[in-house]
């Protein structure tokens, strides 16, 4: 079986990052973790990509002259590791039309909520503003759209009275790492397609 190649973005911790690379340690996953760029230097997630025997790669956005050379330079970047697919897991900016494009049906993140409800930053704390009983997160393709594109798997787990977004965070956490490995798989496999 040769096995897909993927490049994973972060910003920091990368917990999701690290349940991929998990997961890629099945001899029978059909994809392997082969880099992993972060947009901070400081982001505790490239030493675990670095034990783990992965490439890792810092581009601080500030020492480029604009977004889309910043875009570029991690184009090439994800190139001259020769990826198949991108996965987003916590990466925390805001990407342009021409990178998104040049990676649509390639690109797939994680999000924490059951989209399309509750796109964007504080998903945990606004469902709890908002008295809502069940939250949970959501893989999806990456399109222009902020957290618009095709969902591929959801996970579900109830808001329990007394939850903190941080309580919260955690239980939604768990579920994250349990879907992001199987929604790399459905797509490296073919199983699903924007």
């Amino acid at each position: 079986m040769s096995r897909k190649k993927v490049g994973v973005l972060i910003s920091g911790r990368g917990s999701n990052m690290s349940a991929l690379i998990e997961a890629s340690k099945n001899p029978d996953y059909p994809a392997e973790i082969v880099g992993v760029l972060s947009n901070k230097a400081a982001a505790p997630g490239l030493l675990a990509a670095q034990e783990n025997g992965i490439a890792t790669t810092s581009l601080a956005q500030s020492k480029f002259p604009s977004r889309e050379m910043f875009e570029d330079t991690m184009t090439l970047v994800l190139e001259s590791w020769e990826v198949d697919y991108v996965c987003l897991a916590g990466f925390m900016r805001i990407l342009g039309e021409d990178f998104v494009l040049r990676w649509q049906g390639r690109m797939i993140n994680i999000h924490p909520s059951l989209l399309p409800a509750y796109k964007g930053l504080d998903t945990h704390t606004r469902v709890i503003a908002d008295g809502g009983t069940e939250h949970g997160c959501s893989v999806h393709f990456v399109t222009p759209g902020l957290d618009e594109g095709p969902v591929i798997l959801q996970a579900r787990v109830p808001v329990l009275p007394g939850d903190t977004p941080e309580t919260l965070s955690a239980r939604v956490l768990v579920e994250e790492h349990k879907i992001y490995p199987k929604a790399l798989a459905m797509l490296t496999r073919g199983e699903v397609s924007l």
